[in-house]
């Protein structure tokens, strides 16, 4: 149902635009496939035989398109009918974006503070912690002030939101993509932050809005979870701690992370 409602969202978004739709199928038992093939034969899809992790499973659809841009959302959003030429016609014209998070509000019309505020205490802490804090300056890391978000305001961020972005193809060109030891959180942390260092910048984008169910909200405290969330901070730890040279806003970030895809240009 969910799924359904999303590509037809989609499809009702194009608006002229030339574009394709890409639906990754990790491995679900819910006659996902049977579905897409019955309602939506133009839809490309691919099917995994075991799930691959959301951060394989993103990749998998970048590289099978060929976009100047590339709008990644979760299955349980609903994208308004302007979401995809406005977001297209900023992008346009802010040509230092490497990507930008879309307004997100639930099905009541609250505001999802996430689309615009991406790191939770957790990760703010860590991030403290480990002296990286100086690279998430929009993150309010060192701030007590938590005061509502201002939802009406289109301004530059750190961390794109992992359930409505839209990417610059050629800046993954220059990054690459996901880093897949990220299996179901920091994934986007991780990225984003690649572009940071880059030199690129990301933003959020307040002028249209799409609607998160959040249908599946992650069990926490389960070992799966303690798993994958805990393990995605080490990890990241590792990797900008240890792994990477010495950081500099600016300076390239292709030893960060060699890509397991090629991307199509």
């Amino acid at each position: 149902m969910w799924l359904r409602q999303c590509i037809s969202s989609l499809e009702a978004a194009r608006n002229g635009i030339d574009c394709e739709i890409v639906v990754v199928d990790n491995a679900s038992a819910d006659k996902s496939v049977e579905m897409m093939q019955s309602k939506f034969p133009g839809v490309r899809l691919i099917e995994n035989e075991k799930n691959e992790g959301i951060a394989r499973a993103l990749n998998q659809a970048i590289t099978s398109s060929s976009g100047e841009y590339v709008f990644l959302v979760s299955p349980d959003t609903i994208v308004s009918k302007d979401t995809l030429t406005k977001v297209v016609d900023f992008m346009d014209s802010h040509t230092d974006a490497a990507g930008t998070s879309v307004r997100m509000v639930t099905p009541q019309g609250h505001f999802i503070r996430s689309s615009k505020y991406g790191l939770t205490k957790k990760w703010n802490l860590l991030l403290k912690w480990a002296g990286l804090s100086k690279y998430f300056a929009k993150s309010r890391i060192t701030s007590s002030n938590h005061s509502q978000p201002d939802e009406f305001e289109t301004a530059e961020i750190d961390v794109l939101n992992r359930s409505s972005m839209l990417l610059r193809r050629s800046a993954l060109n220059k990054v690459g993509l996901f880093d897949e030891r990220f299996v179901m959180f920091g994934y986007d942390v991780d990225l984003s932050f690649r572009l940071k260092v880059e030199g690129f910048k990301n933003y959020y984008f307040h002028k249209t809005y799409v609607i998160n169910f959040n249908i599946k909200p992650v069990q926490k405290y389960t070992f799966s979870y303690l798993k994958y969330y805990y393990g995605a901070m080490l990890a990241f730890i590792s990797k900008y701690l240890f792994e990477a040279p010495k950081l500099t806003l600016g300076a390239p970030v292709k030893t960060l992370y060699t890509p397991q895809y090629e991307i199509e240009q």
